[in-house]
């Protein structure tokens, strides 16, 4: 576990959602067979989708499909995908192990945190009502919630300002470079959450963070070690 976390007190932990808090891969690898069968297509096996999962609709479906599906169709499947996973939101989604204590101990010490993620609030909302996180969260920014998404720093900010802390008080945990991208651009401190679906070709030793977790426990460890 790697800490250059500058010291000082936070204000605020911020999280991404799918791979970070919720291990939601299964739900979207079925999203994708129900697709693959539908097509005539054997499905494919778990192990080979989690590392994607993280690309969403579109590079699942190019994943199962090929890359050079034309537009119309690729369209079309992606419109199929979403209705398929909008159907089976909270199949067989969970929390990572660890994080339903470290979100304990963070209402413990009264230490806001809340969510901010690319998913749509057409699938945000009601999976995080089914996790029971949707009322204790301090803020919920979805994909849509803002003009631009991450890498984009607005999603952050707005966060941020919902929760009435400077954006140099909070941390931001995610699991993907763009993740870490929006975090720098907001001025954030950001951790990668290695235990996430990073891809095949992810180099996160590279990516702009000041720690990495193999685990979510270790990140109060992080945090609380700057009281």
């Amino acid at each position: 576990m790697t800490n250059a976390l500058r010291s000082g007190g936070f204000a605020a932990v911020l999280f991404d959602l799918d791979g970070t808090l919720i291990d939601s891969g299964p739900d979207l690898a079925f999203a994708l067979a129900t697709i693959m069968r539908e097509e005539r297509r054997e499905p494919l096996p778990y192990a080979r989708i989690r590392p994607h999962v993280s690309r969403g609709a579109t590079g699942l479906l190019e994943l199962g499909f090929g890359t050079d599906l034309p537009v119309p169709r690729l369209d079309e499947l992606r419109l199929r995908f979403l209705e398929a996973y909008a159907a089976n939101l909270c199949r067989e989604s969970r929390l990572f192990p660890g994080i339903a204590e470290l979100l304990d101990e963070l209402d413990w010490r009264q230490l806001p945190w809340g969510i901010v993620t690319n998913k749509h609030t057409r699938y945000t909302e009601p999976l995080l009502d089914a996790l029971d996180l949707s009322r204790r969260a301090c803020c919920v920014v979805s994909g849509d919630t803002t003009p631009k998404a991450k890498p984009d720093p607005t999603p952050l900010l707005h966060a941020a300002a919902v929760t009435g802390v400077a954006p140099d008080t909070c941390v931001y945990v995610g699991d993907d470079l763009r993740d870490m991208t929006a975090a720098k651009a907001a001025g954030m401190q950001s951790i990668v959450a290695l235990y996430g679906y990073l891809g095949p070709d992810a180099e996160p030793r590279t990516w702009p963070a000041e720690a990495y977790l193999e685990h979510p426990s270790q990140l109060a460890e992080l945090l609380w070690s700057h009281d």
